[in-house]
């Protein structure tokens, strides 16, 4: 998996401001990944639960 860590920072610092999200990029450049894989592990290493994380495909 390629690391993203500059995007994954960005949705980090962003993360409580109360505004929605919205990741753009052209097709099949890892904006899934990034939410469903990398996000979703940072959150789980946060000690969130995994119950509390909703998930779209």
């Amino acid at each position: 998996m390629i690391p993203r860590d500059k995007y994954l920072n960005q949705l980090i610092r962003r993360m409580n401001n109360g505004k929605i999200k919205i990741v753009t990029g052209i097709r099949r450049c890892g904006k899934s990944v990034l939410l469903n894989e990398i996000f979703y592990e940072y959150l789980l290493s946060q000690g969130i639960a995994g119950d509390h994380i909703i998930r779209l495909s």
